[in-house]
């Protein structure tokens, strides 16, 4: 929580990362040193003060690179997402 009863925005940016990283590891299988390569986030309204749901989609998964999204919710309010977030892994080789 941050002044103003919001939620701040590295914590928004931490759960899309760790989203996108356990969508990728779950169509991978486990890989130790899959890695963010890029990662981009929009803000687009302040949160209430309540739990936040990450939904994840998968646009590619490759042999070597891994893109998607995360779109993020206030728990309660799914209609309306508060960020949204694309990015991409790095896979390592067999």
């Amino acid at each position: 929580m941050r002044a103003g009863g919001t939620i701040n925005g590295p914590t928004m940016f931490m759960l899309a990362d760790t989203a996108l990283f356990i969508a990728v590891l779950a169509s991978v299988g486990p890989k130790a040193l899959a890695v963010t390569t890029n990662m981009s986030i929009n803000f687009m309204r302040k949160p209430p003060p309540r739990d936040l749901i990450a939904l994840c989609r998968l646009f590619k998964v490759g042999a070597r690179l891994a893109v998607g999204e995360v779109s993020i919710f206030s728990d309660g309010d799914e209609d309306e997402p508060v960020a949204h977030a694309t990015g991409s892994y790095s896979i390592p080789p067999q």
